[in-house]
C-alpha cells in the first residue's frame, strides 16, 4: 500500500512529461517560459511602474505622493519643453543624416573589397568600442577644446589664427552623436549591401547603364532595407542620449534625455520624469512603426 501511495507522485509527473512531448504547442510554451518571466520581472513591470509613478504628484520636499495627477503630461505641452522636444528631433534627424552620409560610402568600400579584408575592416570600426564611453567622450573633449590637439595643429599649420570654439556647442554634441552611433548605421547598410549580387551590375553594365546609374536604379534601392534599419538604430537611442550634450554640449544643449535625468537626480520630479520618460516611449513606438510601415519591410529589418 506505502509503495503505491509513493509512486503515484513519480506516475503523475511521468505523466505531465509525456503530454509535454505530444503537445508541440506545450513544448513550446515551456521553452520560452524563462524568457517571458524575465521580460516580465524586468520589462514590463518596470514599465507599469513608470506607468503609474507617471500620475502620481510631486510632494513638498520632493518624495512622490500617492494621489492621482494628470498634470505631469499637461507641463508637457509647456512651450519650454515643446522647445526642447523639438531640438532633440532636430539633433536625433541630423545625427542620423549624418551617419548615412559618412556610414554608406564605408559601408559600400567594406562590400565591395575582396572578402578576407573584410573582417579586419569591420574589427576596426569596433575597436573603438572596447573603451569606455566615458573615456571615448573625455578622448574627444581633448581633441576639441581651444588648447586641444584639432586647434594646436591648424594654428600651427596656419589655416587658424585663434582656437575655434567647437567644445561646449550643438557642433560638438553633433560631433559626438555621430561618432558613438556610426557603427549602428555603417553594420546594417553593410549587411545589405553585401547581399547584392555583382552579376545583377554586370547585367545593368551589359544592358549599356553607366555606373552611376547601376547605383541609382539596382544598389541604391537594394539598400533602402540597411538604410532604415540602421535609421532605426540611430534615431531612436539618438533622442534619449544625456551623456554626449552633458559632457560636450554643457549646460546651453539639454535634450529630453538630459531633462529625464535633470527631473530623477537634480529637480526630485520624479512623477514628471516618468511622464518625459513615458512621452519619450511613444515617441520611439511611433516613429519605429513609421520606418517599418513606410519601407514595408518585415523580417528584412531584422537583418
Amino acid at each position: 500500500m506505502a509503495e503505491t501511495t509513493t509512486s503515484q507522485p513519480f506516475g503523475r509527473s511521468f505523466t505531465v512529461v509525456a503530454k509535454i512531448r505530444e503537445n508541440a504547442r506545450m513544448q513550446g510554451l515551456v521553452l520560452i517560459s524563462p524568457t517571458i518571466i524575465y521580460l516580465a520581472l524586468f520589462l514590463l513591470l518596470p514599465l507599469l511602474l513608470v506607468v503609474v509613478l507617471s500620475v502620481m504628484t510631486r510632494g513638498p520636499y520632493g518624495n512622490v505622493v500617492y494621489r492621482l495627477n494628470l498634470q505631469n503630461y499637461t507641463r508637457l505641452i509647456d512651450p519650454l519643453y515643446l522647445r526642447i522636444l523639438g531640438y532633440s528631433l532636430t539633433v536625433a534627424a541630423f545625427t542620423t543624416l549624418v551617419t548615412i552620409l559618412i556610414g554608406y560610402p564605408l559601408a559600400y568600400y567594406i562590400a565591395r573589397v575582396p572578402e578576407v579584408q573584410r573582417a579586419p575592416l569591420l574589427f576596426l570600426i569596433l575597436v573603438p568600442f572596447w573603451t569606455n564611453f566615458i573615456i571615448r567622450i573625455y578622448a574627444w573633449i581633448m581633441l576639441l577644446r581651444s588648447e586641444g590637439l584639432l586647434n594646436s595643429l591648424l594654428i600651427n599649420l596656419g589655416v587658424i589664427q585663434i582656437p575655434m570654439e567647437i567644445l561646449y556647442t550643438p557642433t560638438a554634441v553633433l560631433i559626438g552623436m555621430v561618432y558613438e552611433f556610426l557603427p549602428f548605421m555603417v553594420l546594417p547598410l553593410y549587411t545589405s549591401l553585401e547581399k547584392i549580387e555583382n552579376a545583377q551590375l554586370e547585367a545593368a553594365a551589359d544592358l549599356g547603364a553607366r555606373p552611376w546609374q547601376a547605383f541609382l536604379r539596382i544598389t541604391l534601392p537594394l539598400s533602402v532595407p540597411g538604410m532604415i534599419a540602421g535609421s532605426i538604430l540611430v534615431f531612436i537611442p539618438a533622442m534619449g542620449m544625456f551623456v554626449v550634450p552633458d559632457l560636450m554640449g554643457g549646460a546651453k544643449t539639454v535634450l529630453v534625455g538630459n531633462l529625464i535625468r535633470n527631473q530623477f537626480l537634480t529637480a526630485r520630479d520624479w512623477p514628471f520624469g516618468a511622464a518625459a520618460s513615458m512621452l519619450l516611449l511613444l515617441l520611439t513606438l511611433v516613429f519605429t512603426l513609421f520606418y517599418t510601415r513606410k519601407a514595408g519591410f518585415g523580417e528584412e529589418l531584422l537583418l
